[in-house]
């Protein structure tokens, strides 16, 4: 199977310090792939090493079948699109001005999202939060991304908003793009992806095709309520 990203024995961390072990994970062309796991289970620590942002404390990530240690200036170059957790909108612009700052495609951007036509005057401050979530996707998707890595869209949003994104997310994989989500909302995220992992304490616990996931929802939910586990923050540095 060609992979778009993959990790191979990964251990990932701050600091030296893992808290995600012996991760394995692949993402293709064309398939959505979710992550899910509880605050603190290594979720957005995986997402950043796999983008580049993190180095890995051992193991190995492999783009496009290569392992690399590139950073993520260099993956985004070749086709990465990193959509943090914290909506990456320049508030003090417009609509129109952060699409043209973001260098893609405006009127494909407008395709994606027909609601932001009517904001493009709007200072970007000023959007709702879901609008904001959508200029940030629009904006990623819109520069043509081989691959999407997506943290959290749903965060603090309305599950009409959430449907709204992850459709468009669901689309962008049926034209060819891969993608891995980041995602509080399982039973949301489940209709829209292929394969999942369920991730705690740093490890997978559970992984399968999303069919299978949604027939085990009890025990994805179970892990979600243990609470929060090793953390995704950075150690706290000794006093």
């Amino acid at each position: 199977m060609t992979t778009l990203v993959e990790a191979r024995g990964l251990c990932a961390g701050y600091e030296g310090v893992p808290v995600v072990r012996d991760l394995d994970l692949t993402v293709a062309p064309g398939e959505v792939v979710a992550l899910l796991g509880p605050n603190g289970a290594g979720k957005t620590t995986t997402l950043l090493t796999l983008a580049g942002d993190l180095r890995p404390v051992s193991g190995t990530v492999l783009v496009d079948g290569h392992p690399s240690r590139a950073p993520l200036h260099r993956r985004a170059a070749a086709g990465l699109a990193l959509v943090p957790e914290e909506r990456s909108v320049f508030k003090g612009q417009t609509t129109a001005e952060n699409l043209r700052v973001g260098r893609c495609d405006v009127g494909q951007a407008l395709a994606l999202f027909p609601e932001l036509k009517a904001k493009l005057k709007t200072t970007a401050g000023l959007l709702s939060g879901g609008e904001q979530q959508m200029l940030t996707l629009a904006r990623a998707l819109a520069r043509g991304p081989r691959l999407l890595l997506a943290d959290e869209l749903s965060l603090g949003l309305a599950p009409l908003v959430v449907a709204r994104l992850l459709r468009a997310v669901r689309a962008a994989a049926d034209s060819g793009v891969g993608v891995l989500l980041v995602e509080q909302h399982v039973s949301q995220v489940l209709k829209v992806a292929d394969r999942a992992y369920l991730l705690r304490r740093g490890r997978v616990e559970m992984s399968g095709t999303a069919d299978e996931l949604r027939s085990r929802l009890t025990d994805v939910e179970d892990s979600y309520l243990a609470g929060r586990t090793t953390g995704d923050a950075p150690p706290t540095p000794a006093r």
